[in-house]
């Protein structure tokens, strides 16, 4: 344990004490505070309209605001996770850091995992800019916090899921640009799987989009928990973690 906590502590560090991690909350925030700005004043207008126009109740946060957030920064989220991840393995072999991790007495299990877990600690730094601008609602409204949270707990388990596909890509090349523009194709093209949906539907069409992880996102991003989709993001992560070991069970055997 204290090994993987000192290789987290090290890769924090890495990121805070260069730009990456500066740049990212920055265009992240920037990003999402305009989609916040915009989501609210529609909604405000809408709201309006509504009442002179003698509708029914008040128009729900959590559905005109809150969920295209959430969705909108799970976008976003395909531009920030290659960027995060492109360095993890990488660097080290472009430096040669990474014959040191390799003899040193830690397991190949605890690098991988000290690794995925300070990408996602760097991704929930990112995200909580974001939520920033949400708690702001609840200075002037009462939104509903439990959908919100759920939405949330969507975000992470989709960035984890990504995250553990970009160390494995990371762990395949030592050039930083091929690992980031790797991990960007399949990111993105675990997001428009769904498309097929739209106009086959056949069961290869079907198999083909419950790969997607924008799919398995709705439902939270709704407010809903679906075990499915919970093993769907749990399992992409045991895979892409998985996958990186064999290729470190490689690398040693190569080197």
């Amino acid at each position: 344990m204290n090994n993987i906590l000192a290789i987290i502590q090290r890769e924090m560090n890495s990121y805070f004490r260069s730009p990456i991690a500066y740049g990212l909350m920055a265009f992240f925030g920037l990003i999402t505070g305009w989609f916040f700005y915009v989501a609210v004043a529609f909604f405000m207008q809408a709201s309006m309209r509504s009442a002179m126009q003698g509708g029914g109740g008040p128009m729900s946060v959590n559905e005109y605001v809150i969920r295209p957030m959430l969705m909108n920064v799970s976008v976003i989220g395909l531009f920030i996770i290659p960027m995060i991840t492109m360095r993890l393995f990488a660097e080290e072999k472009r430096s040669g850091t990474i014959e040191l991790l390799l003899t040193s007495p830690i397991t190949d299990i605890q690098i991988i995992l000290a690794k995925w877990i300070s990408a996602l600690l760097m991704y929930c730094a990112v995200l909580a800019l974001p939520l920033i601008n949400i708690l702001v609602l609840f200075a002037f409204g009462k939104p509903d916090w439990k959908p919100m949270l759920i939405g949330i707990l969507g975000l992470v388990l989709q960035g984890g899921a990504l995250l553990a596909i970009g160390t494995f890509i990371s762990n395949t090349t030592k050039n930083q640009i091929v690992a980031g523009v790797s991990t960007f194709a399949i990111c993105l093209l675990l997001w428009v799987l769904d498309w097929v949906s739209s106009f086959e539907s056949a069961a290869w069409a079907k198999v083909v989009s419950y790969m997607s992880v924008v799919a398995h996102f709705e439902p939270f991003s709704k407010g809903v928990v679906d075990t499915k989709d919970a093993i769907f993001y749990l399992s992409l992560i045991f895979l892409g973690l998985f996958l990186t070991a064999r290729s470190m069970e490689s690398l040693r055997w190569r080197s």
